[in-house]
């Protein structure tokens, strides 16, 4: 992913309105981030912890999608679960449900789509074997890099094709 500021990212959010979009709290140290191991940057809220954040580049541009953490949801902290987008298991509650508000009238309607992600959001560096989960050395994958991460980035644009559903183009 190629490095981005924060205009960038502020005008890239399409479920939410620009008034939020330019109240979010960003990442501490954007600059720093490993930008060239990033397919996505994902960041968790922290001023609110049951928000979260995707920011991804896609071939129209830049797309920010808005996340919470679903009210009531129970999670086991002696299961093993895997994340939807990178396949990376994690113990306990290393990966949560994260609820996504559809873009336009059906979001405004209340409309939601999730999916079970990394807690931390670093997908993109578990695949790269630059984090590891505390399941690492128990289920090693074979699947060459660059097809893990086309997996990732597939998966990734499957689920923002949930959020933009009944759009119009």
């Amino acid at each position: 992913m190629d490095p981005v500021g924060e205009k960038q990212i502020r005008a890239s959010f399409v479920n939410c309105s620009k008034g939020e979009a330019s109240r979010l709290n960003l990442p501490v140290g954007l600059a720093e981030l490993p930008w060239e191991d990033l397919d996505f940057l994902g960041w968790r809220d922290r001023g609110a912890p049951d928000r979260s954040y995707l920011v991804v580049p896609r071939a129209d541009g830049l797309m920010g999608v808005t996340l919470r953490v679903p009210q009531g949801v129970r999670r086991s902290f002696t299961k093993t679960t895997v994340c939807s987008i990178c396949l990376t298991g994690h113990p306990g509650s290393g990966v949560s449900l994260l609820a996504a508000r559809r873009a336009g009238a059906a979001g405004r309607q209340g409309n939601t789509v999730g999916t079970y992600l990394c807690a931390d959001l670093a997908c993109s560096l578990y695949v790269r074997g630059r984090k590891k989960s505390q399941l690492a050395g128990r289920h090693e994958e074979t699947l060459p890099l660059a097809d893990r991460i086309a997996r990732t980035v597939g998966n990734l644009d499957a689920f923002l094709d949930k959020v933009l559903a009944g759009e119009p183009a």
